[in-house]
């Protein structure tokens, strides 16, 4: 039983109707209570009766309580949440070790070994391959420990577009534009890639940045700019780009990276309101109005180098 089950159950028992979606409908937690405990199914939603009030407060509820508490208290209840019922009662687990001091020691074998993210699922979870894409079980498993779990894929070095005669470079949050040579090598422009989050081998670029300038190119979305504020923590000049290209409804294109606080546009979504100049905070704080962001690949590179500089 994954949490959208475990929270439409809760639905059910408070408001005595949920709507069906592709999860409930395949779902066998409704279909097994469907058939034992009488469980209506229309069209578009499914309501219980007086029998599935008492089953639920003697099987659900507290656990209901538990996991809603504990996702709500480590700032995990998003839309997007999937973690099935094991995955959170480990999660507590973890929480309860830290806390107790029960799993200190492994914490810092797994900091001092750098683990990897196979290597952490192949300790906890069924097979190395569990956590795999599991990005947001991934995110909590670092918070809960307060450490980084090396990604599957290569963290010490970049990928760069080189180019004959750089005169900067640009960091890229996502690899688009490494794909797409002709402008930036028209125009001087060595682009560097480091993986989305995976940013501590900024550390080591000094000498191979030559003296030269340095931009962030990204998604202005949430993502895209805490992305922005922990490589600017590893280089202390990086300079953020303002992108030229077309914001999009975040609902619309089924986006991930949600806006904190959209009631609240002026906290930025909790970044650091020192990093942005006033043309770039109000341009967070109409994003976060209009729940929308702009994809870096609909952006033109040589232009918001230009619109930068001039």
């Amino acid at each position: 039983m994954n949490w959208v089950e475990i929270k439409a159950l809760h639905k059910l028992y408070t408001n005595g109707e949920v709507k069906i979606n592709q999860t409930l409908d395949k779902s066998p937690v409704f279909k097994n209570h469907q058939n034992a405990l009488e469980i209506e199914r229309g069209r578009k939603s499914f309501t219980r009766n007086d029998i599935f009030l008492e089953v639920y407060e003697r099987r659900y509820l507290k656990d209901y309580e538990k996991y809603a508490a504990f996702l709500e208290g480590e700032g995990l209840l998003k839309p997007q949440l999937r973690f099935n019922k094991n995955d959170i009662d480990l999660l507590i687990q973890f929480k309860q070790g830290i806390a107790n001091g029960s799993l200190l020691t492994r914490r810092n074998e797994l900091e001092e070994a750098q683990e990897s993210v196979r290597g952490f699922s192949h300790m906890f979870f069924k097979n190395d391959k569990y956590l795999d894409g599991k990005t947001l079980l991934i995110d909590a498993i670092n918070t809960i420990f307060d450490i980084t779990l090396v990604d599957n894929k290569s963290q010490q070095y970049l990928y760069v577009l080189q180019c004959k005669d750089p005169n900067l470079i640009i960091l890229c949050e996502n690899g688009n534009f490494l794909n797409r040579d002709k402008i930036p090598r028209a125009n001087g422009y060595e682009l560097w890639y480091a993986g989305g989050r995976n940013i501590p081998k900024l550390e080591y670029t000094h000498q191979i940045r030559r003296g030269l300038p340095i931009y962030y190119s990204g998604d202005w979305d949430k993502d895209g700019l805490e992305i922005f504020e922990l490589a600017k923590q590893k280089i202390s000049d990086l300079k953020l780009l303002l992108p030229n290209g077309i914001s999009k409804s975040i609902n619309a294109t089924d986006h991930k990276s949600l806006w904190k606080y959209p009631e609240a546009p002026e906290r930025l979504s909790g970044l650091k309101p020192k990093l942005y100049n006033e043309e770039k905070t109000l341009l967070i704080i109409e994003l976060i109005k209009k729940n929308h962001w702009i994809t870096e690949e609909g952006n033109n590179l040589k232009v918001m180098i230009e619109n930068y500089n001039s």
